[in-house]
């Protein structure tokens, strides 16, 4: 997959922006905490994921009552 497969349509959107920015001038200590904080982002956006999924889980489950 291409790099544009994952960019969201809107050209104003954050992670487009993200995804395009230009790495080479950021430094070794910059580079590796933006790897930190990706990693927590990919933590947090799993966490919400698992979240909905539950949460979906449990009103069906509700309603099958």
């Amino acid at each position: 997959m291409d790099l544009e497969d994952y960019l969201p349509r809107k050209g104003d959107d954050p992670l487009a922006r993200l995804l395009t920015q230009d790495l080479g001038p950021l430094s070794m200590a910059e580079l590796e905490s933006r790897v930190a904080a990706l990693e927590a982002e990919i933590q947090r956006t799993k966490a919400k994921m698992e979240s909905a999924v539950n949460h979906k889980a449990n009103a069906e489950a509700l309603f099958r009552k």
